[in-house]
């Protein structure tokens, strides 16, 4: 029976593998079909599906876009269909994306010397980017500076969204996500909805999405039944991902193949993205 990890991470955006890594990897772990979703950005496609056909994977393009509600982040999965990756749209939200980020990191920087008294530096947290500068290159620097600290207390007490230091990372709204993934010809996807905090869940749970990320590492008891309850009821599909970023010490995502959909939720979903496997 097929399996499909259908979220991770390259260093293209917060990964530490790079795309050529990934495949190799989900080869090793016996996936047949991977989708690669870094955030903000979807790039080397052509190259992937060429390396990917070469090692017997299925390659997936995808992305995961950052968008926001009441200051909280909120992540939509966009797979999509066609080429609709390069478009002048996409391309333009790339660039968008890009820019914002180093503004933020910036801000953060800052506010992390206000509130915390910590110092590192824009072109520190930049060296272990390749362009798109993201929270977990910040976790670099800070580590590299701060070698006392833990990664739980660096993603939580410093840089998490509750932080008073924390910055949100876009000003585009969930509505703004799932239409720009639509007008390119995205099968849409909330992703990790367990990670939705309280006063928010009810909001973006309602949205219009294709389906929702319900078989994810971090799933508290009985999160996927209930995912899958409110997608049947919705009429939606359910999709599986371990949200793969590699990063040395990370506890909080899964290696690849860990967390995947098989059966008929898989043929769902390629029958949602129009692909014939």
């Amino acid at each position: 029976m097929m399996k499909a990890d259908l979220h991770m991470h390259t260093i293209l955006s917060d990964g530490f593998y790079t795309a050529k890594d990934i495949i190799i990897k989900a080869k090793k772990h016996h996936m047949d079909i991977i989708a690669i979703t870094d955030h903000d950005i979807c790039k080397n496609v052509k190259e992937n599906y060429q390396f990917a056909k070469e090692e017997g994977i299925i390659y997936l393009p995808g992305i995961e876009l950052s968008t926001i509600y009441k200051r909280r982040p909120v992540h939509v999965l966009g797979y999509f269909r066609d080429d609709s990756y390069k478009s002048e749209e996409m391309l333009n939200y790339y660039k968008f994306i890009r820019e914002g980020r180093e503004k933020r990191a910036r801000k953060f920087i800052a506010n992390l010397k206000t509130y915390f008294g910590l110092d590192i530096t824009y072109e520190e947290v930049y060296s272990y980017s390749t362009g798109i500068v993201t929270r977990p290159h910040m976790a670099k620097a800070l580590k590299n500076k701060y070698p006392d600290f833990t990664l739980g207390k660096i993603y939580g007490e410093l840089l998490g969204d509750n932080s008073p230091a924390y910055v949100p990372s876009c000003e585009i709204s969930i509505e703004e996500g799932i239409n720009l993934l639509r007008r390119n010809n995205c099968v849409v996807i909330l992703a990790h909805p367990t990670l939705l905090k309280d006063d928010i869940k009810d909001f973006v749970l309602s949205q219009d999405y294709d389906g929702y990320e319900g078989i994810y590492i971090r799933n508290k008891e009985n999160d996927e039944l209930f995912f899958r309850t409110l997608a049947k009821k919705r009429n939606m599909i359910i999709t599986a991902g371990g949200d793969f970023h590699g990063t040395p010490g990370d506890t909080i995502h899964a290696e690849i193949g860990e967390i995947y959909i098989e059966g008929k939720d898989l043929q769902v979903f390629l029958d949602k993205l129009g692909k014939e496997i």
